[in-house]
Parts: structure tokens; C-alpha cells; sequence
């Protein structure tokens, strides 16, 4: 019973509390504490390896997740206070005095990596009476043991840290349900408790409603000081032993499908019925899936009688391509050697069509084949393999497929019409600048600087930091966000201190650069949208298919929200955002954001690339990775507002012969330039 979704686990920093050796139990078997119990309201708890209490927590953390490790700079293992969990409180924020911080004991990047937690003394967490009883009791403290990354730089994890605040859902050691009936409630897995003395009740098994710290809890009395609670027995275990081993939990619904050592057909069932199930858009792109199985399972049949494993690899190549998702994907390894025999070669010339609908020659490579034959740059391109440009473009199914908008589309077949397997001959017919129609017989050549000259990611070099600034001349600002992937330690640094030097510096001011922004962590984006806010605005939410009810589910309290900095870290100026083809996934969801309240312009020539949802990853056979959308990101309104249509610009820059010619031969940006423009020039 799971409810699909993925994490970017969020992480936090903990205040590390004073930590040394419990006492030793005095004398006997039977520990002070729990004399002091049998005494009281409740029966004593039933405890387990009886050595005083634990004093150091250790254990491992074993995770398949493909993003673990993604963009993690500073990965922590805390005590994490459970009051939030206790008072039912989506919001509840960690307290920093209450986060005791442990050691992680060995490589966190390969899997599994341990972990070690020194309990203190006393411990400074939040307090709560779980006895259910109707008087007020001094209560326990409640943690679980946590993973989590600090990405804002206190020593303690802050609320942003937190994703906004509650209770881990995963890699911690609570096992918590993601159906819809018990969303959110722990399970199972265990608690760490302390109690500041020995007269505090606690659940010892679930009760009738298979929930904690409920009415129905059938309850013991504590002894003093530290106790592991084991909630996967009936009644709980309740183990005083000194050095515990409590190893944190990756959910099911998180960790990795993983369906490679089943048959070729076995496996497109199994990867099937995972769409049909969890794909995010189904019915709103108008898939229909039994219709698929029909076209594609023969070919994986028949691939598998043949052992065959590249026509394997085609038949998954072509059902990926099938599904116009920008963010559906498969590893293309076995299929490598055939990608570059299809676009080795190259006619050394690169084009661009027009808002008039002309095609024209945007580069050409010195002594190539278009050279050669006499085609100048800025030439019109009329016919190609004998068809009209536009129909011949319209065929084209590029290797960058699929798309979730047309316009990424074009862009793509406007590139690979031009690739072929060396030594392919083309007619083209083209009207050079000034002069008549003439036509030509084109021989693809090994070449590929015309093909990396319409890349649409030309202009990067793929060293970038993820955020890099400068003041124009003119006075603004200007900031390109190259990533949300990146170490998002240093994401936030970069990012803090462009906004300290615009507010310093007066710049009146901001263009952000989002062209070449291939997306990451949602969360990320979204809090860095924030520095442009005062109030804590509702962004949206996503939803994910939950098994339990089979269908796609949007919880009330998932809505994603602005959590704006302290006051000297916004920035209140003017805003202009710069967007294109390439800007896709969170990117996509920074520059919508942007648009909440008009707090910004969107300057481009093309929409956003239309990816908008969350993704997974799984196995197939042959270790060939697929990619897909789980997660249908809807607006407050509960519209699908990104994916197939994207972020469109406000101010939308006209492709125009003269404007792209510019860029091509002179370097020109008018995008940029128009963004200056909206700024007052």
C-alpha cells in the first residue's frame, strides 16, 4: 500500500546538546526507575536488556533513491523532536535547542553509510503528556532519529531546512503511512523517549485505531531517562539497553522499482502498469495505455524470443517517445553506437525558422558542404529532400525526444533535419541574400560544430557555478541561475550574497537569467523565489497516485509555500526573468512563481519547456534506467499550470531575420536587451 511520490529530502542542522555516560543501574536486575514505576498509575513498562538506558544510538542508513545524494552538501543525523507528530501539527517547527546532532561514521555517498548519536544527559526537547489521562503531567520528550541536509547555513535546522515543518516521512526510524486514511501517521519503526523522571505513562501498543498517542492506547509507566520504543511489536519492546542499533528507513514508496531481472515482456508489464497507474498525466494528455500495450508488446516479445537486446532497447526507446513528457526519459547506452551513426554527419550549416515562417542559415562552417556548395549565411532554406521545408521539418523525430510543448518540439527537428549517417546525399533548394532561388546536392560529413552551434544550450560552457552576477552598465543587475541541482549549500551562498551586493549596491533593478536552467529541486527554487516576497504566499501543490484509493490525491496541508528570509535578504526592486526552451522543471516553477502578484516580467522568444511535475526513476533490463512523472504540480486554483504549455514571456522578443542574425553573427542578446528596456532602458 503505497503512495507513490518522490522526496528531495530537505535537511537540517542540530545544536549538539552536552552528551556523556548514563549512570549504571544500581545493583540487581531490576533498574531505580522502574521500582519507582510499579508504584504508579500505570503498570511498569516491560523492559528489555535493562543497562541503565541508551547512551549512543548507532545504526545505518541503506537508501536506493537515484536523488539521494543530489546537490547535498552538509547531510546530518539528528534526534528529531516528534511534538509535531504527538500534536497532529503540520507546522510544527523543530526547535534548535532540541536538535542534538549525531556523526555520520562513513562515506554518505555510498550506500549504506552509518551513523552514531550521543545522547545527552538532559535532553532539551518539547514536552508532552501522552498518557491520555484528564490530568497534567510533566509528559516525555518524543524523537525519532532523522536524516536531513542543512541547506541555509545556521547551525541548526531552520524552518525552510524543515520543508516548512512537521515530521520526517522518510530515512528516519519511524515507518509513516502515505495511504490516504492514515496519511502521515507513524506505524511503526522506533521512538526514542525520555522520560525526566519515572512517572510518565506511554502507549504500549497501538490500540483499535492502529494510531499513536490516541485515546485508545493501552498504556505503562516509564522508568527515568532513556528508553528505545519498538513499535513493530505487539505489545511494543521497550529496550534500555546502553548502546543501542536503530537503522533508518527508506519507504517503499521512495526506494527504487527495480524490475531488471525479470523477462523482457515481464518487464513491460510490470513498467506498464506503472504508468497506467502513476503516470501524472494521463488523462490530460489522453493516453491510452491499453492502446500502447497493443503497439508495443509485441516488439518486446518478439525481441526477447530473438534475444535480441537492441531491439529491445528500440522498442523502449519508442515507447518512451510515445509519451510527450519532456521529463520521460531512458538511459540511451545500448542504443548509443546507432544515435551517433544517425547524426555523425552534418551538412555544416545550422538554421532557424522565423515568426514568418521562413527558414534561414543561421551558421556555416567554413569549407563544409553548404559552403561548398554556395550557401551564404542568412540564406533562406525553401526545399529539403525535395519536400517544402516546413513539411520536411515536421517529420523529424529527434533524439531529444519527447516534449511536452510544441515549440521545444520544433526547435529539436529543426536540429537533427540536418543530421544524417556520413555520406548522406540531400537536395536542397535556398535563396541566398539578394539573389534568386538555386538548388544544390548536399553530402553529409563528419562534422559537428554545426550541430553544437543550434544547440539550445550553445552558450554554456558547463562550468558555470549555480548562480553567477555582475552590475550592467546600465545599472541593473543581473543574475544567471544555471542550476537548482547544484550543491545547494553554495546555491543559497551564491544566492545570498547577489542579493546582499543588489540591495548594497541600490541596484533599482534585476534581470534573472533562467535560459539555460535545466531544473532540480522544486523546494529550492521555490524558497529562492522567495527573497522576492514579503508574505508567505500558497504556491500550489502536487499530488501522486495513492494505491490505497487508486487515484491521484492532493493533500490540503501539502500546499508549497513561500518561506521569505529575514527582512535585509529581500530584495524590492524591479525584477525582469529571462526564460526559454531550455528552462524546464523547477526552473519553470521559479519563473511562474515570479508571475504570482506581477512581482515580475518574463522576457523571451519561447514559452518554457512544459515539464511540470516530479519524477522517478526505475530499472529495466539490461540496467537501462526510465524516467517519469509521478507528481501532477497543480496551481492554488488546482489547475495544471506548467506541464504541455509552460511559463510563456510577458514581453515576448519576435524572431525576426534581423534579430537572429544578429545573435549569430554579432553576438547579439536581444532578450537581454529587452529586458533592459522593460527596466527603463
Amino acid at each position: 500500500m503505497k503512495y507513490k511520490y518522490r522526496l528531495i529530502v530537505l535537511a537540517m542542522v542540530g545544536v549538539i546538546s552536552l552528551a556523556c555516560s548514563l549512570p549504571s543501574p544500581i545493583g540487581g536486575s531490576t533498574p531505580q526507575g522502574q521500582a519507582v514505576a510499579e508504584l504508579g498509575q500505570f503498570p511498569p513498562a516491560n523492559i528489555k536488556s535493562d543497562e541503565g538506558g541508551p547512551v549512543l544510538i548507532t545504526g545505518e542508513l541503506n537508501y536506493t533513491y537515484p536523488f539521494f545524494t543530489a546537490g547535498v552538501a552538509q547531510p546530518i543525523v539528528i534526534l528529531e523532536d516528534q511534538a509535531g507528530f504527538v500534536d497532529r501539527d503540520r507546522k510544527f517547527v523543530i526547535p534548535a535547542e532540541s536538535q542534538t546532532l549525531g556523526q555520520i561514521t562513513s562515506d554518505f555517498y555510498l550506500s549504506p553509510f552509518t551513523y552514531s548519536i550521543t545522547l545527552p544527559i538532559e535532553p532539551a526537547g518539547s514536552l508532552r503528556d501522552v498518557d491520555q489521562d484528564e490530568e497534567k503531567d510533566t509528559g516525555v520528550m518524543v524523537f525519532a532519529v532523522a536524516y536531513w541536509t542543512n541547506t541555509w547555513g545556521d547551525p541548526f535546522l531552520e524552518r525552510r531546512d524543515q520543508g516548512g515543518g512537521g515530521w520526517s516521512t522518510a530515512y528516519a526510524s519511524t515507518r509513516v503511512s502515505d495511504n490516504r486514511g492514515s496519511y502521515r501517521e507513524i506505524y511503526g519503526g522506533k521512538l526514542v523517549v525520555y522520560a525526566p523522571d519515572a512517572n510518565q505513562g506511554f502507549p504500549s501498543a497501538f490500540g483499535d485505531d492502529g494510531m499513536l498517542f490516541t485515546d485508545d492506547d493501552l498504556l505503562v509507566q516509564l522508568p527515568q531517562g532513556w528508553t528505545v520504543v519498538d513499535l513493530d511489536t505487539d505489545p511494543f519492546t521497550f529496550d534500555r539497553s546502553r548502546e543501542p542499533e536503530i537503522d533508518l528507513i527508506e519507504p517503499e514508496s521512495i526506494a527504487l522499482d527495480d524490475f531488471s531481472r525479470l523477462s523482457y515482456a515481464e518487464a513491460f508489464d510490470a513498467m506498464l502498469e506503472k504508468f497506467r497507474n502513476e503516470y501524472a498525466f494521463t488523462e490530460y494528455k489522453n493516453i491510452d495505455w491499453n492502446a500502447k500495450s497493443a503497439e508495443f508488446r509485441p516488439r518486446f516479445e518478439e525481441a526477447e524470443s530473438a534475444r535480441d537486446n537492441q531491439a529491445y532497447a528500440l522498442a523502449l526507446r519508442d515507447f518512451v517517445w510515445s509519451i510527450p513528457d519532456t521529463h520521460v526519459g531512458m538511459d540511451f547506452s545500448l542504443l548509443y553506437s546507432m544515435y551517433a551513426t544517425e547524426t555523425a554527419g552534418g551538412l555544416g550549416m545550422a538554421i532557424r525558422e522565423l515568426d514568418d515562417g521562413r527558414v534561414i542559415v543561421v551558421y556555416v562552417l567554413e569549407d563544409g558542404p553548404a559552403d561548398r556548395a554556395g550557401i551564404a549565411f542568412g540564406a533562406e532554406i525553401t526545399e529539403y529532400n525535395g519536400t517544402p521545408i516546413g513539411e520536411a521539418i515536421s517529420t523529424v523525430v529527434p533524439w531529444a525526444s519527447p516534449f511536452s510543448n510544441d515549440e521545444s518540439k520544433r526547435l529539436q527537428q529543426l536540429r537533427y533535419l540536418l543530421r544524417s549517417p556520413v555520406g548522406t546525399e540531400v537536395p536542397i533548394v535556398y535563396q541566398n541574400p539578394g539573389d534568386s532561388p538555386q538548388s544544390a546536392r548536399l553530402t553529409s560529413v563528419p562534422e559537428n560544430l554545426s550541430f553544437n552551434a543550434s544547440s539550445l544550450s550553445a552558450n554554456v560552457t558547463g562550468i558555470e557555478l549555480p548562480v553567477e552576477y555582475t552590475i550592467l552598465d546600465s545599472g541593473y543587475g543581473y543574475a544567471g541561475i544555471y542550476s537548482f541541482f547544484d550543491n545547494e549549500v553554495l546555491t543559497i551562498q551564491l544566492w545570498e550574497r547577489m542579493i546582499r551586493t543588489m540591495n548594497e549596491s541600490g541596484v533599482p533593478g534585476l534581470i534573472l537569467d533562467l535560459r539555460q536552467n535545466g531544473g532540480g529541486s522544486g523546494w529550492l527554487a521555490n524558497q529562492m523565489a522567495a527573497y522576492f516576497f514579503d508574505e508567505e504566499l500558497e504556491l500550489g501543490k502536487t499530488g501522486r497516485y495513492d494505491d490505497s484509493t487508486g487515484q491521484f490525491e492532493f493533500d490540503p496541508s501539502d500546499n508549497a509555500h513561500f518561506i521569505p528570509p529575514r527582512g535585509d535578504l529581500r530584495y524590492h526592486g524591479d525584477v525582469v526573468v529571462l526564460v526559454g526552451p531550455a528552462c524546464a522543471s523547477a526552473c519553470e516553477f521559479f519563473a511562474y512563481n515570479m508571475t504570482i502578484e506581477d512581482r515580475a516580467r518574463i522576457v523571451g522568444q519561447y514559452t518554457t519547456a512544459g515539464a511540470g511535475g516530479s519524477v522517478e526513476d526505475f530499472l529495466m533490463p539490461e540496467s537501462i534506467s526510465i524516467r517519469m512523472t509521478i507528481g501532477r504540480a497543480v496551481d492554488v486554483d488546482g489547475n495544471i499550470h506548467i506541464e504541455g504549455t509552460g511559463v510563456a514571456p510577458t514581453i515576448r522578443v519576435p524572431v525576426t531575420e534581423a534579430n537572429i542574425l544578429a545573435e549569430y553573427r554579432d553576438g547579439a542578446d536581444a532578450i537581454l536587451e529587452a529586458a533592459i528596456e522593460a527596466l527603463g532602458g
